[in-house]
């Protein structure tokens, strides 16, 4: 690893951070905000240079929920499990993503275009059941609008 050409966007966050208290974490989210995941080889650079046993970057990744070990993909579908969204109906939303996307949560389409998970609360009780689609929060969705938002992202992709 000696002679591998560091990544230079890793060499700034390291400088940024060497010195700092808490300062594995504080790359660690850099990194994710960057990546939208860690990296191994990213990981493996970060323990090289801040001189971090690679076992403690790991440590710090599995035990935290935000952080991810795999891409995410294209697109990121979040189904509030939060008690409004639950009792409104949101089980129902989490079935029919999983089905239509043949994926359970927590994981991506093998084609790398959705990734779907469930989360605890998003805050907007008063919309149940909520769905965050790549960042955007949508209100009261029902089970027949699922098709609709799988084809906006597709059709969103098409476009990029």
């Amino acid at each position: 690893m000696a002679d591998a050409v560091m990544v230079p966007d890793i060499s700034r966050t390291v400088q940024k951070w060497r010195s700092k208290p808490g300062s594995l974490i504080m790359a660690l989210h850099e990194i994710q905000n960057r990546y939208g995941y860690v990296p191994r080889n990213v990981s493996l650079q970060l323990a090289q240079l801040m001189n971090v046993p690679l076992a403690r970057i790991y440590e710090v990744i599995t035990f935290y929920n935000y952080f991810r070990l795999e891409p995410p993909g294209k697109h990121n579908l979040s189904v509030c499990m939060g008690t409004a969204c639950y009792l409104k109906g949101a089980p129902a939303l989490l079935d029919t993503l999983k089905n239509e996307l043949h994926v359970e949560e927590g994981e991506t389409t093998p084609d790398g275009e959705f990734h779907l998970e469930s989360v605890r609360c998003v805050g907007c009780c008063g919309l149940a059941p909520v769905v965050v689609a790549n960042g955007e929060t949508l209100a009261k969705v029902g089970v027949n609008a699922i098709g609709g938002l799988l084809a906006r992202c597709r059709n969103e992709q098409k476009e990029d």
